[in-house]
C-alpha cells in the first residue's frame, strides 16, 4: 500500500523543510491518539501547545512530526524526521489543500442542525461499498477538525464525505472553500444554537456559507419539508450553483419519500430517487431515519454512485453510538428491556424525533414507554419555552412515564400531566438510582439529552444492569440427600 504522505510530498504541499526520509500512513494532531506511521501535527491551540508532546508523539511510533521554525531553531534537528514549517495551523491547511487537488474524489460536504453525524456515516458506508472513502471520523468537523479529515484522504479515494459543523456564522465560508464540495447538502435547519443567533433564519443563511466552496458544476442537496428551503435555494443560487436538488417527502422533490414504516430493527421504506422507485430497508428505526435514507441516495445520485447498491446497503446502518443506538439488556428479574442511547445531543426538533421512535416502538408484555431527558442547550432566552413545549410531544407519542434533570427540563416536568410524572433531579447523577430502581423487563427506555447535560452515566447504569446480571454464577442445584 502506497505512503499517504512521504517526506517530499508533504514539504512540497506546505513549502516546508524535511528532515529524513520519512513516510506517514496517517495524519494526527493528538498526541494521546497517535498511531505509528502518523505524521503528527504540532498545533498551537487555545488550551495547549502540540509542541510539548512531539517527544511523545515519536515515541509512539510516529513516523515524522511538523513543527514551527521557531520551535526547532536551536535545536538539533539533523537526521529526525520532522517537517519544519513557518506555522503548523497553516501547514494542516496547506496539507489539507493538498490532498484534495491531487484526488479525483468525488465529495460530499454535509451540515445541517441535526442528523449531519448520522447522514455522514451512513452515505460513507453506502459509498465505501463502491470504492475507496475517506469520511470524517468521530465529528472532527470544524477549523481544526475538517482540514485534519481531508489530509487523511488518500490520492487513490474514490469518494469522500465530510461533517461541517458550525455554531456561529463566519465559521463554514473557510471551511467550505478548503474542500471545494461537489455536493453540498443541508440536512435541516432547527433551533439550535440559538443562544448565538437571533432567529432562524441567521441560522439558516449561517448553513448556507456550506455553498461558498462548490463550483458552477457542483450541486447542492436541501430538505424540502424544511420551513427554510426556499431560503436556502435562494442562497445557493445566488452562490452561483445552477444544479440545486430537494430530497423529502413534499410532491416537488427530487428525491422523494413515498412511505415509510418501522420495521424491527429499521424501516421500510418505498422512494423515488429521480423517477426510479426503490423499495429497502434501513437498519435504524424512525421517521428522520428515513428522511436521512432518501438524503443519502439523493447524494449518491449526484456522486455518480449507484442508487439501487446504495440502496441494499442502507440495511447494514445502525445508528451511532449517543445517537439512537439500540441495546437489549437482560433484567435480573427475568426477561429484557430495550435501551435507546441519544445521550449525545440534543434540541426540539431532535427530542421530537426521539420520541417519534418511542412511540413507535412496542414494549413487550408488562413493559412500558421511558423517556429520560436531560437539558437541551444553547437555546437562548426562549430555552424554558422549548423545554416546556415538549410536554405535547410526550403525551401524542403514549408516553408511559418521564424522568427530567436540569434547570430548564424542570419547565418540562410542570408541563407535564401528574400521570407521567416519574422523577427530576437537579443534575443527571440524580436520576441514576430512580431510574434503575424503576424499569423492569420488557420496557423501552430512551435516554436522551445535550452533552453538557452529561446523560451518559444514566446509559452506563443501565447497560451495567445487563452486566450485572450476566456476571452472576448459575444458582446452584440443591442436593438429594
Amino acid at each position: 500500500m502506497s505512503a499517504l504522505w512521504t517526506a517530499e510530498a508533504a514539504a512540497t504541499a506546505t513549502a516546508g523543510r524535511a528532515h529524513g526520509g520519512w513516510q506517514a500512513s496517517g495524519v494526527s494532531i493528538d498526541s494521546r491518539s497517535v498511531e505509528p506511521g502518523d505524521l503528527f501535527i504540532a498545533i498551537r491551540g487555545p488550551n495547549t501547545d502540540g509542541h510539548l508532546y512531539v517527544e511523545d508523539a515519536l515515541r509512539k511510533g510516529a513516523a515524522a512530526a511538523m513543527v514551527a521554525a521557531d520551535w526547532a531553531a536551536g535545536r538539533d534537528v539533523a537526521g529526525r524526521p520532522l517537517l519544519v514549517v513557518d506555522d503548523t495551523m497553516d501547514g494542516l491547511n496547506a496539507l489539507a489543500r493538498a490532498a484534495r487537488a491531487r484526488s479525483a474524489a468525488r465529495v460530499a460536504a454535509i451540515t445541517g442542525s441535526v442528523g449531519k453525524t448520522s447522514t455522514k456515516e451512513a452515505l460513507a458506508h453506502v459509498l465505501a461499498a463502491q470504492g475507496l472513502t475517506e469520511a470524517t471520523r468521530g465529528n472532527l468537523n470544524n477549523q481544526w477538525g475538517l482540514p485534519l479529515s481531508l489530509a487523511r484522504m488518500p490520492a487513490a479515494a474514490a469518494y469522500g464525505v465530510f461533517e461541517l459543523g458550525m455554531n456561529h456564522a463566519g465559521e463554514l465560508t473557510p471551511l467550505s472553500r478548503l474542500l471545494r464540495p461537489d455536493v453540498a447538502l443541508i440536512t435541516a435547519v432547527e433551533a439550535v444554537h440559538l443562544e448565538f443567533f437571533a432567529s432562524e433564519a441567521e441560522i439558516a443563511d449561517a448553513k448556507a456559507e456550506i455553498f461558498a466552496g462548490v463550483d458552477g458544476d457542483g450541486a447542492a442537496l436541501l430538505n424540502a419539508d424544511n420551513r427554510h428551503f426556499a431560503r436556502l435555494r435562494q442562497q445557493a443560487q445566488r452562490a452561483g450553483i445552477g444544479r440545486v436538488f430537494a430530497f423529502g417527502a413534499a410532491d416537488s422533490a427530487d428525491f422523494r419519500l413515498l412511505d415509510w414504516r418501522i420495521e424491527e430493527p429499521g424501516n421500510r421504506i418505498e422512494a423515488d430517487i429521480d423517477g426510479h422507485r426503490l423499495s429497502f430497508t434501513t437498519g435504524a428505526p424512525g421517521a428522520h431515519w428515513a428522511l436521512i435514507a432518501i438524503s443519502v441516495l439523493g447524494a449518491a445520485h449526484l456522486l455518480g454512485a449507484d442508487v439501487e447498491a446504495a440502496a441494499r446497503s442502507l440495511a447494514g446502518i445502525s445508528a451511532p453510538k449517543g445517537r439512537g443506538e439500540q441495546h437489549r439488556i437482560a433484567h435480573p428479574r427475568g426477561g429484557r428491556f430495550t435501551l435507546i442511547d441519544e445521550s449525545y445531543n440534543a434540541s426540539p426538533a431532535s427530542m421530537r424525533a426521539a420520541f417519534a421512535v418511542l412511540g413507535a416502538m412496542r414494549p413487550a408484555r408488562g413493559g412500558r414507554r421511558i423517556a429520560v431527558l436531560g437539558d437541551m442547550l444553547e437555546l437562548g432566552p426562549d430555552s424554558p419555552g422549548l423545554h416546556a413545549g415538549l410536554a405535547a410531544n410526550l403525551e401524542a407519542e403514549g408516553i408511559d412515564l418521564v424522568f427530567t434533570a436540569g434547570t430548564d427540563m424542570a419547565h418540562l416536568m410542570k408541563a407535564l400531566p401528574e400521570r407521567l410524572r416519574a422523577h427530576h433531579a437537579d443534575t443527571s447523577d440524580g436520576l441514576v438510582a430512580p431510574v434503575t430502581a424503576v424499569v423492569r423487563p420488557g420496557d423501552v427506555v430512551t435516554v436522551k439529552g445535550s452533552l453538557g447535560s452529561r446523560m451518559a452515566p444514566v446509559v452506563e447504569a443501565l447497560l451495567r444492569i445487563g452486566r450485572n446480571d450476566n456476571d452472576k454464577p448459575a444458582p446452584k442445584r440443591a442436593s438429594r440427600g
